[in-house]
């Protein structure tokens, strides 16, 4: 039987998720515990090594106390981030102070107190997550930050599953698109979508969240693109292009975002075409086929891009990729580089008349969709 460990130790590239765990953790330790006062939460957060300094010295005081009535103590130093590579992290002066917190948790007697840290971010390659590892009771969360897609994913299934929900096909690519890389939206808008499809009046039929629920509910925060605007012009559908239109503008909205919105989309889909045509890629059902052999061949060339941008179409989700060009008919090169034209003329359309925007663009996309 293995001996007992004498701290836990949560880890994990995502603060929130590192921080939920935690705190599930620290309830569970500490419900045996009737003394209030045998419970100590400490914050182990630094913006300096003096800071750092007194985080560990508040540790050790709160480790070394013994509880006055006698029975076990829990102790929590949450939300650590001094083992992160950083310039505090990094400096001499952390990495003793790391040292001498190894050593306090080398002495910990886990039957007379229980010891929780949570911290995020962590660099893996330093010593002390090595030994952490194989001394603590150690979980990594969300997996390391190199696989942050994959991490996603895993966020939003378990939770869906925690709810007794799942995604159909498609959903959750949607819905990660449209939210982004933000486990706090993902955990809500999954916890929101659940509960719709849960609902005993609604026609879901049953709990499934599907594509047509993230397309309704879930807002677009991921790049401040105007959906339904950019999905009805893309469509090649005028009359809900002209729709969507009103709806934004009957609703105080403004006519740039809107324009950056299909801009956005349009340069996108111009990097779709040029690679369809030089036959790198092929619309398939399941999405751009051949997508990993084109961008092994030609990532290299966007050299100072290589934030997620339209301007770069091999930083983008390569489902959602797939999903712009599998929608509607894709647009010819030619098309494609007059509606960007449009949409830059409307930037100066707008300057001289600016109490008509709406009109402005409904004449662009008039002239895009009617042509």
């Amino acid at each position: 039987m293995p001996a007992a460990k004498n701290f836990t130790f949560i880890c994990g590239a995502d603060d929130f998720l590192v921080g939920r765990l935690g705190k599930e953790r620290f309830e569970a330790l500490a419900a045996a515990i009737t003394d209030e006062f045998a419970r100590e939460t400490i914050n182990g957060f630094a913006a300096n090594v003096g800071e750092v300094g007194s985080a560990v010295n508040r540790f050790r005081d709160a480790v070394q106390t013994i509880s006055m009535f006698g029975g076990q103590r829990v102790v929590w130093l949450k939300d650590v981030n001094f083992l992160a590579d950083t310039v505090t992290g990094r400096a001499e002066s952390t990495l003793k102070l790391v040292e001498d917190l190894q050593q306090i948790l080398e002495g910990v007697n886990p039957a007379e107190t229980a010891v929780l840290i949570t911290a995020a971010p962590v660099d893996r390659r330093r010593s002390f997550p090595k030994w952490a590892e194989k001394n603590a009771d150690f979980s990594l969360v969300g997996g390391d930050s190199d696989n942050a897609g994959e991490a996603l994913v895993g966020v939003a299934l378990a939770e869906a599953k925690s709810l007794g929900a799942r995604f159909a096909p498609n959903a959750l690519e949607l819905m990660l698109v449209k939210v982004g890389a933000n486990t706090r939206l993902i955990v809500e808008e999954t916890r929101k979508l659940a509960t719709y499809v849960d609902d005993p009046a609604s026609t879901a039929g049953g709990a499934v969240i599907e594509e047509a629920h993230v397309a309704e509910l879930t807002p677009n925060v991921a790049e401040g693109d105007f959906f339904e605007a950019a999905e009805a012009f893309f469509s090649g559908n005028l009359q809900w292009t002209l729709a969507a239109l009103h709806r934004h503008f009957f609703s105080g909205g403004d006519a740039r975002p809107v324009i950056s919105a299909l801009q956005n989309r349009n340069r996108i889909l111009l990097q779709v075409r040029a690679l369809v045509d030089a036959g790198d890629v092929r619309i398939g059902p399941r999405g751009l086929d051949g997508f990993p052999k084109a961008q092994a061949a030609h990532s290299a060339k966007f050299i100072g891009a290589t934030e997620k941008s339209s301007f770069n179409l091999f930083t983008q989700n390569p489902w959602y990729l797939g999903k712009l060009a599998g929608s509607a008919k894709l647009p010819t090169l030619r098309r494609l580089i007059d509606n960007q034209q449009e949409l830059i003329a409307a930037f100066e359309e707008i300057i001289r008349r600016p109490d008509e925007q709406e009109e402005v663009l409904r004449e662009v996309a008039v002239r895009c969709l009617a042509a």
